[in-house]
């Protein structure tokens, strides 16, 4: 398989893996339509990631109740990803392997965090760790998954987005988040 992240990873790589959660993946309070399908992709990558010590690394929305970002508050999404909730959950076929570090966002009472750059001090961890290049994937490529991306090359990180392993929340946001991130350098495979 030309895809195979062994061939991929190496030395001063991360791998984020962006708020695959139960909310995220259909029968979820914001589902995005086939979100559960980028997870046996994302396996790939994490088990490769174990194999070749590559740190991991796993962003969750963590809202408080009443959050800025929700509908109720005037917000443009429904209640989501509570915390503590079952939808706030990782999904349980994510094999993210022992070590994984979770990186939680959103839980500003004031604004929300699509990014998992967004004053979380993710962008210090990694270069504490040497690494200077991150592939990513996850929910939804339109809105974390690119703001991710995006924060990602701002703070100086090559960044590449893993193929198949991202669903937006629409064609159309799919296309813009695309050409978006492109545009910021980030390293997207065509899809076949």
């Amino acid at each position: 398989m030309t895809n195979d992240p062994h061939n991929h990873l190496q030395a001063g790589d991360a791998l984020l893996v962006i708020d695959v959660q139960n909310d995220f993946c259909p029968g979820g309070a914001l589902a995005i339509e086939d979100g559960d399908t980028v997870i046996p992709e994302l396996n790939r990558w994490l088990e490769a990631a174990a194999a070749l010590d590559i740190p991991v690394y796993a962003s969750r929305d963590w809202h408080p109740a009443g959050h800025a970002s929700f509908a109720e508050r005037g917000g443009p999404w429904p209640p989501h990803c509570l915390q503590d909730s079952p939808g706030a959950r990782f999904h349980a076929d994510l094999a993210l392997p022992t070590g994984t570090i979770k990186v939680t966002k959103g839980v500003r009472f004031d604004q929300d965090q699509y990014s998992a750059f967004d004053q979380t001090g993710l962008a210090d961890e990694l270069r504490h760790r040497g690494v200077t290049r991150i592939w990513l994937g996850g929910l939804a490529l339109d809105v974390c998954v690119a703001a991710t991306a995006l924060d990602g090359r701002k703070e100086g990180f090559d960044v590449h987005l893993i193929p198949y392993a991202s669903l937006p929340i629409s064609p159309q946001g799919g296309t813009e988040a695309r050409a978006k991130m492109k545009e910021a350098g980030v390293e997207i495979a065509e899809h076949g």
